[in-house]
């Protein structure tokens, strides 16, 4: 049976992470030797059945998006039945969220995005921009991430204004969800599920450092396990 992921997100051709997003599928496709196909679905057009069309989602950049709330509960689905999901900067932002409110319990947990002003902001606009950078990072040494890289260091790039708030990170490590990357001053960069087959988000934008030849590792991961 051939196998599918669910490309979650607003699909904008001019936006650069979406055209990257495309051609990183496309490369470890050609390097696993493998036949997924991958279709955008906007997050209104979330719905109950997702799951029995696709067999692993990725969160796209690009928020806000339509519908916060059918991407959460698309996020929460994943993680609780174990099946893949990918999250790259405001995917990650997302999985923050989702986890916040239906692991630690912080129901009114919210993203700066969609409300600045909340009394729970695990995600916060940052100080400094990231958007068009690329930054040295490190990885937690017997993590997912680690594993996948073979090494415990990578410049990766990136594409967004917001990500986890310092205040809440002491939160976040109450968890079972892993701090697997951080940068040069401990930001949280990359987070994973270690109870999960592929249950990681990233800040940065993985897709854009794809290339036929060298496909990017954690896209190829996360495709094999689709698989699987």
């Amino acid at each position: 049976m051939r196998k599918s992921i669910a490309l979650l997100g607003e699909y904008t051709p001019t936006f650069p992470p979406h055209v990257s997003t495309d051609a990183a599928i496309e490369h470890a496709q050609n390097f696993l030797d493998m036949d997924i196909t991958a279709e955008w679905v906007s997050t209104e057009d979330i719905n109950q059945d997702l799951f029995d069309r696709y067999s692993g989602i990725w969160v796209a950049p690009g928020s806000p998006y339509k519908s916060m709330e059918k991407t959460l509960w698309a996020i929460r689905y994943a993680r609780e039945n174990k099946i893949p999901c990918f999250g790259t900067c405001g995917g990650f932002q997302h999985i923050v969220i989702e986890y916040a409110r239906n692991v630690l319990d912080f129901s009114e947990a919210q993203h700066a995005e969609y409300d600045p002003y909340a009394s729970s902001l695990f995600i916060s606009r940052l100080a400094c921009s990231l958007a068009g950078r690329r930054m040295q990072l490190d990885f937690a040494p017997g993590s997912q991430a680690a594993d996948i890289y073979g090494s415990l260091s990578a410049k990766e790039q990136y594409y967004c204004n917001f990500g986890v708030n310092p205040d809440y990170i002491h939160l976040l490590k109450q968890g079972p969800l892993k701090i697997s990357g951080s940068d040069a001053e401990g930001e949280v960069r990359v987070i994973e599920h270690p109870d999960h087959p592929f249950f990681i988000g990233t800040l940065f934008v993985p897709q854009a450092r794809s290339t036929p030849e060298q496909p990017h590792p954690l896209v190829t991961a996360f495709l094999g396990s689709v698989g699987l």
